[in-house]
């Protein structure tokens, strides 16, 4: 199974690069599944119901969120609604959505999708690994479940590594998600768990974190901390992984970073 996913979009110009290329990816790459991160799609905070339909239009197969899925209010009956989204699972389970899904391909293979929040330097949440543990004892690589996906959306490097690892030669791939700056670690773990600690964002790289420069270096200079972040304006960089796996075991072939 061919797998593109592609990392946090970021506002317009996240939007955009992504709307505008999602057809050429489909071309040059032929993936299975193309799964994109939605978390900040709408002016930097959270997406709307018409934001995902556009990109689920355009052919998108797979949404994910993080921790701001519920910043846009008018996003909570959609994630009901739409069975191809998927909210953080280490989450209390009376919020809306899902926290995993499985998604068919039209040939009757089926990925396993997961998000979990971390915990380290992010607001207080339920046990990543216990959560994905509950969900893993129903689903097993290779006999009946084709692959299995994990985004861990969270801010510490040692964190993300350490659910890589834990998580090796029992998932597909583990694809860390948030901190918006792409990593150079895309590799294959022992047990042949593909593994990136950071996707990178979709959006304006002429900028901090996909937002104008001002308002973060005053929170950096002053401690101001009300200073409105506000997107930035411009065109936009896509940053995406490419995942390969076996379909007999579901395990990890390649996996390959995509700038565009």
């Amino acid at each position: 199974m061919k797998i593109i996913y592609c990392g946090d979009i970021v506002a317009r110009a996240g939007r955009e690069i992504v709307s505008e290329n999602i057809a050429k990816l489909k071309k040059d790459f032929t993936p299975d599944v193309i799964m994109l991160n939605v978390e900040n799609a709408a002016h930097g905070f959270g997406v709307t119901p018409g934001i995902c339909r556009d990109f689920l239009a355009r052919g998108a197969d797979i949404l994910i969120t993080g921790n701001h899925f519920l910043n846009q209010r008018d996003i909570i009956p959609y994630l009901d609604e739409c069975k191809v989204i998927v909210r953080p699972a280490n989450i209390p389970p009376e919020n809306p959505g899902r926290g995993h899904i499985i998604y068919e391909l039209a040939d009757g293979r089926r990925i396993l999708v997961i998000q979990v929040l971390g915990r380290l330097f992010m607001e207080a949440v339920d046990c990543p690994v216990q959560a994905i543990d509950a969900i893993l004892q129903n689903y097993t690589l290779g006999r009946n479940i084709n692959a299995i996906f994990v985004d861990i959306h969270a801010e510490a490097t040692s964190e993300k590594l350490s659910l890589g690892y834990y998580l090796d030669g029992k998932v597909s791939c583990v694809a860390g998600t948030h901190t918006h700056v792409p990593t150079a670690d895309a590799r294959i773990l022992p047990q042949c768990t593909a593994y990136i600690t950071d996707v990178g964002m979709c959006g304006n790289y002429n900028s901090i974190l996909g937002f104008e420069p001002d308002a973060p270096i005053n929170r950096l200079r002053r401690r101001y901390m009300e200073d409105r972040l506000i997107p930035a304006a411009g065109h936009g960089t896509l940053y995406a992984i490419l995942v390969e796996t076996d379909d007999a075991t579901g395990l990890a072939k390649s996996i390959e970073q995509i700038k565009i």
